[in-house]
């Protein structure tokens, strides 16, 4: 054991000694308390390094995105599916507390906090396929801030393109940021989507600008689809299913995942197809220390009482310099 390692593991050494990030003492501390271990600051040398593949990592840098197909297959995908259906046929005034369902919202049906309806759904938060991407994107400093479902169906108007570069850092601190720093991108605002029905060309759904996540200027509305926006906003009678040259429509199949830093401009087309819909759950990432933006509790004591601990570590605001135990690990698995 080396002389740091050593430090990690004498109560007497301040390393070990030092507090958890999120706790205060006096009035006023933050509810979602720490686990009762001491922090970790480890060497890089003790973190287990599985990482993105050199083709992930230059096909994100250049554009923005990723789709890795059949992620979630076999009897782990029909699991989450089913959970995923489970919910959807719950009547809204009988969900768990500290889930929601919200069918009036303009782009998509919510089924808010779906991860932590089923086991099945919060097992996909830390999916071993695509825990070497998001430990890499936030520098081994992960953490969830939110995991709905979202249902796609007929008759729901287009999402307008949104997102992208808010502007200079001066003028806006809290915004999303995207570096490479020691030949790894690190991206502090990322959105995950794990598809569970099929999605076909021509269908509709999500629409992305690639390479949209490294201009130098702010997107004007007037481009690909001028008529989607409204002085007030979103323009909520307003369809379409074009695909501008410039514009990327995904198609992704059940299992499938696609990643894009919220940086990347995206929306989504109009859906076609009247006896089928597009589901997909949206995990939310940010960096573990962007805690003002992200909020220092994102979930409710009902919502985190359904989950493991190894969730719960993942959602927890931290300090920059603390190591989180899961991200010692290559592949994480709920208790």
């Amino acid at each position: 054991m080396s002389a740091a390692e050593r430090r990690l593991h004498d109560p007497r050494s301040p390393v070990a000694q030092r507090p958890h990030a999120g706790t205060t003492q006096g009035a006023g501390a933050p509810a979602f308390q720490p686990a009762s271990k001491p922090a970790l600051f480890l060497p890089n040398h003790c973190i287990k390094r599985n990482s993105m593949t050199p083709e992930q990592r230059y096909f994100f840098d250049l554009t923005g995105y990723l789709h890795l197909k059949g992620v979630v297959q076999g009897a782990e995908l029909k699991a989450a599916q089913d959970a995923a259906q489970r919910y959807i046929d719950t009547p809204p005034e009988e969900v768990p507390a500290g889930l929601e369902i919200n069918l009036e919202r303009e782009h998509f049906n919510w089924y808010i906090n779906a991860f932590a309806f089923d086991k099945a759904l919060e097992a996909l938060t830390l999916h071993p396929k695509t825990w070497p991407v998001l430990k890499e994107l936030t520098d081994d400093r992960p953490r969830l801030t939110s995991g709905n479902l979202m249902v796609d169906v007929h008759g729901k108007p287009f999402h307008p393109l949104h997102g992208g570069v808010p502007g200079a850092p001066a003028r806006n601190p809290e915004r999303g940021r995207y570096s490479t720093i020691g030949g790894k991108v690190q991206c502090n605002d990322l959105v995950f989507f794990f598809y569970l029905t099929d999605v076909y060309p021509g269908d509709g759904g999500l629409i992305i600008l690639p390479c949209s996540h490294k201009s130098h200027f702010d997107y004007p509305r007037s481009l690909f689809y001028p008529d989607s926006y409204t002085e007030d906003g979103y323009n909520d009678e307003y369809f379409s299913t074009e695909v501008p040259e410039g514009v990327l429509n995904v198609t992704p199949k059940a299992g499938d995942v696609v990643i894009i830093s919220e940086l990347v401009t995206h929306g989504a087309l109009s859906w076609v197809p009247q006896d089928r819909d597009r589901r997909f759950l949206t995990l939310r990432y940010m960096q573990q220390h962007e805690s003002v933006r992200g909020g220092l509790d994102r979930f409710s004591p009902e919502v985190k009482a359904r989950l493991s601990p190894e969730t719960l570590e993942l959602a927890l605001p931290a300090a920059f310099t603390h190591t989180k135990e899961i991200v010692t690990q290559e592949v994480v698995t709920l208790s």
